[in-house]
């Protein structure tokens, strides 16, 4: 029978080769969905999904237009999937000893046998400490597939959390995206007012012009190695970092300027679902709060029990 219990989740420095690696293949897919989705706005069309095999792509226009396709990271086989809409398909293994850069050169190969050869993306990293472009990357080659299947499982009872939290709300919402920049899972809430974004770079220029308030998850980085739910509200104030928020452990991290609250603290309490929801309900309340959004907006999220 399978298990209702959260797996453990180790620190990032224990298994961070194997999550880089994994990083990086998803930024391949993020690669192509910004070279060939519809543009949306907030970036929504660059973004990934978690499904129950892993990280894919939406369906993806074909460039030769012969349909559409999708490319996966199968975290159950440990290949990257692509599937073209009439069926064809072609399956790249992920190795132990297998570099991005020769995953990343066969995946578009692939692409380009079953949508066209007019694909291509610009292979350079985007929000990782490492520069060398996706399809020259012999410098990340770890894959440890117990590491990624134990981050797999983590992820997805974390992306429950967040679509649990999110169904109620009657705004316009995101779904739960897969971020391969940042490697985080996310649910964006939107008040319906513009907003200054807080940087001129391209991503925050187009991914933050608007109010919201954000609810994710993430493995662990260089900059917190540590699994961890996190919330924030853009803009957020100066009344924001303030709240006593449920659990009592959820609190406001000065330098990343997010409530956190750690997955291990979560996976530890008696109904961990319930847990994480009510740091989600509880951070988006006190936003509703003292963020200047419409009161009416916090009545439709139930209340934290």
């Amino acid at each position: 029978m399978l298990s209702a219990a959260w797996p453990p989740l180790p620190p990032y420095d224990q298994w961070a080769a194997t999550c880089d690696t994994l990083h990086a293949h998803a930024q391949v897919l993020g690669k192509l969905a910004v070279a060939l989705a519809p543009p949306e706005p907030q970036l929504q069309h660059a973004a990934l999904r978690l499904t129950a095999r892993g990280w894919e792509t939406l369906p993806l226009p074909a460039p030769n237009r012969s349909g559409a396709f999708v490319v996966a990271l199968d975290l159950h086989t440990h290949h990257v999937v692509v599937e073209h809409s009439s069926g064809a398909a072609r399956r790249i293994a992920l190795m132990p000893d297998r570099a991005v850069g020769s995953v990343t050169r066969r995946v578009l190969t692939a692409v380009r046998e079953l949508a066209g050869p007019a694909v291509a993306i610009d292979p350079r990293p985007q929000e990782v400490p490492w520069s060398i472009p996706l399809d020259e990357d012999d410098e990340h080659a770890t894959y440890d597939p117990h590491a990624v299947s134990t981050y797999f499982q983590s992820a997805t009872r974390a992306a429950l959390v967040l679509a649990a939290f999110r169904a109620p709300y009657r705004g316009r919402s995101t779904p739960v995206n897969a971020w391969w920049g940042s490697f985080d899972l996310a649910v964006s809430l939107f008040s319906g007012e513009p907003a200054v974004p807080p940087a001129e770079d391209f991503i925050t220029r187009n991914a933050m012009d608007a109010q919201e308030f954000a609810i994710g998850w993430w493995p662990g980085d260089v900059r917190y190695p540590k699994p961890a739910f996190y919330a924030y509200a853009h803009p957020a104030g100066d009344a924001f970092p303030s709240a006593p928020l449920a659990p009592p452990h959820a609190r406001w991290d000065v330098e990343l300027g997010e409530y956190l609250l750690d997955f291990d603290v979560v996976s530890a309490t008696e109904d961990p679902h319930e847990a994480a929801l009510g740091f989600a309900r509880s951070a988006f309340v006190h936003a509703c709060a003292v963020c200047g959004w419409d009161p009416a907006l916090a009545t439709v999220v139930p209340p934290v029990r």
